[in-house]
C-alpha cells in the first residue's frame, strides 16, 4: 500500500454534500503535479448525481479483482447500478468469481474514458432468490434481452453486488476542476 503524502488533503477536509444524510462526502482526489484546482475553485466538485447518472447509463463496466498471488485481474462485464450498488453476474468458475470469493475487495469502472466513474468497494455474493430475479428483470430491460432463469442459476452462475467505499469521477472536458472523490460511510 502506498503511503499517503504528507501534504495531501485529509479526509477531514472533505466537503459534505447538502448535509450528512444526503449522500457520500465529496472532496478533491489527491493528484499531485496535474495542476488540479482546489475544490472551491473553477466549476467546483461534481455532484453525486453526476456519478449516479453515468453509473446507471453505462452499458459496459470493467471489474478489477486480485489473484490469490496478488496479481491484478481485469475483465469487462455487463452490469447495473441498482440501489446504490454495482451489480453484475458471471460464471461461478470464472477467475473473477474465484478471486472475489477469496478477496471481496475490487474496483469497478464505467467504460467511458472521457467521463469515467471508478467504484472502489467490497463485493457481496447475492443468494436471495427475489434479489436474483430482480437483477435478471432489470438486466433484461437494460440490455433489451430476454434471458431466462438459467442466467442466474446457482451454483453455476454467481451474481455479485459491489458496495462502494470510495468513488472517483472526472470529466475530461473539465479536467482541471472536475476530479471528485466521494467517500461513503463513517
Amino acid at each position: 500500500m502506498l503511503a499517503h503524502p504528507v501534504n495531501a488533503p485529509s479526509d477531514e477536509e472533505a466537503i459534505t454534500l447538502e448535509g450528512s444524510d444526503a449522500g457520500p462526502r465529496a472532496s478533491r482526489p489527491w493528484m499531485p503535479d496535474y495542476g488540479i484546482a482546489d475544490a472551491d475553485q473553477g466549476g467546483g466538485l461534481l455532484p453525486w448525481s453526476w456519478a449516479e447518472e453515468r453509473l446507471s447509463a453505462a452499458m459496459r463496466y470493467w471489474v478489477a479483482t486480485v489473484w490469490p498471488d496478488g496479481r491484478p485481474h481485469l475483465t469487462p462485464v455487463w452490469g447495473l447500478w441498482l440501489d446504490g450498488l454495482v451489480w453484475f453476474s458471471c460464471a461461478s468458475a470464472s477467475r473473477k468469481a474465484r478471486n472475489l470469493t477469496a478477496n471481496p475487495r475490487c474496483v469497478v469502472s464505467t467504460a467511458d474514458p472521457g467521463q469515467p466513474v471508478v467504484v472502489d468497494g467490497l463485493a457481496e455474493l447475492v443468494t436471495d432468490q427475489g434479489e436474483l430475479t430482480g437483477f435478471l428483470d432489470r438486466s433484461n430491460a437494460k440490455y433489451s434481452t430476454s434471458y431466462g432463469p438459467d442466467m442466474i442459476e446457482r451454483p453455476r452462475i454467481s451474481v455479485w453486488r459491489v458496495r462502494p467505499e470510495v468513488v472517483i469521477g472526472l470529466d475530461e472536458d473539465r479536467f482541471i476542476d472536475s476530479p471528485t472523490r466521494w467517500r461513503f460511510g463513517g
